[in-house]
């Protein structure tokens, strides 16, 4: 209820130009505008009350219906008749459409991407399926938390590896939230009783004092900081997992010091969370580099792309397969969302897991 001045003055605001022309017309703009944030508070306030996400309402609505304004003003001062008011509520509903869309249709619809990699450092004869799974970001169990283990079940890999971001950074210390990630990867151990390995995401989304309970007494192999090396398939992987701590001046130097020393015999997978060592990873002769964090930008624009990726790099590697020299790196878009006061929203980035086949 606080909050309905400001709608009323951006309503308001959206009809000043439009008085130029007629005061009918500028009461009838003020209302459209009412009328769309209204729909879109109700659009983002029934997100939470049906399970679908759990963010705050107020944050994406006042953006909302800044746009609405701006798009509002620009069309008056350009067209201010009614031919304008036209064009204005058709553009008001394709603003609407793609919040809908948004919010409530592409977090839910799980990609599944399909990769292969062929290595003459795998001696096995049967290729090995290994499935990527990517910022859960966790707030409950919602469709889509379901709608991945039933994929996983489907899609039957022989070894799975979870690059982090298990929590959503506004449930980071949520019990309840904390319970149902864990009852998350124990239905993910069940439905894939297969080897899963594990490392921790950004810092903090993935609190050490918090993560690992999340795992305690799970049959999956956490890496933090080391090397191991397992056989599948009759496939020798050598997986390095580093936890991240976002600053590659500290990063890095451990990368090396976990491989410097080592042979260039397996097939070597880094486990990183995100895609920012990918130079000292080509450098130091890793063959396959999977990480998550950038969500692909989880807001696209079309031909553009990412405008936020929190990578170093920005947008050089902003979601999907690189390689430099013989490294090849795949920036999984993942599966959840930002937390605190931004959208639960996708768009054009619709959430992801990939399944490698890899082969000698």
């Amino acid at each position: 209820m606080l909050l309905i001045p400001s709608r009323l003055s951006l309503a308001a605001i959206s009809s000043w130009p439009w008085l130029r022309t007629a005061a009918a017309l500028a009461f009838i703009v003020a209302a459209v505008a009412l009328a769309f944030i209204a729909g879109d508070w109700i659009t983002l306030a029934l997100l939470p009350r049906l399970g679908r996400s759990f963010g705050p309402v107020t944050p994406p609505l006042l953006g909302l219906a800044l746009v609405r304004t701006g798009l509002s003003l620009s069309l008056g001062w350009l067209w201010a008749g009614w031919p304008g008011l036209a064009v204005d509520a058709a553009v008001n509903l394709a603003v609407t459409a793609i919040v809908i869309y948004a919010a409530w249709v592409e977090p839910f619809r799980i990609e599944v991407t399909k990769a292969a990699l062929h290595s003459p450092k795998l001696d096995g004869f049967t290729p090995l399926r290994l499935l990527h799974i990517s910022d859960l970001h966790v707030e409950r169990m919602t469709p889509r938390e379901r709608h991945l283990l039933r994929l996983v079940g489907e899609l039957a890999p022989d070894v799975i590896v979870i690059t982090g971001d298990y929590l959503n950074l506004s449930a980071v210390h949520d019990p309840q939230a904390q319970a149902e990630a864990r009852a998350l990867l124990a239905r993910l151990c069940e439905v894939a009783p297969v080897p899963i390995y594990a490392i921790t995401g950004s810092p903090p989304v993935d609190p050490p004092e918090v993560v690992p309970r999340i795992f305690t007494g799970l049959p999956i192999t956490w890496l933090l900081d080391e090397v191991t090396e397992t056989c599948v398939n009759g496939h020798t992987l050598r997986l390095v997992g580093l936890h991240c701590t976002w600053d590659r001046s500290v990063d890095g130097p451990r990368l090396r010091h976990l491989l410097e020393s080592r042979d260039n015999g397996p097939f070597t997978l880094l486990l990183y969370h995100s895609p920012d060592l990918m130079p000292e990873a080509a450098e130091l002769g890793v063959d396959l580099y999977l990480c998550g964090h950038t969500h692909g930008g989880q807001i696209r624009l079309p031909l553009f792309g990412a405008l936020i990726t929190s990578s170093e790099f920005r947008k050089r590697y902003e979601m999907g397969r690189y390689q430099e020299g013989n490294t090849i790196l795949y920036v999984s878009r993942g599966l959840g969302m930002e937390g605190m006061g931004v959208p639960r929203a996708r768009f054009l980035s619709p959430p992801e897991i990939v399944v490698w086949t890899l082969f000698a």
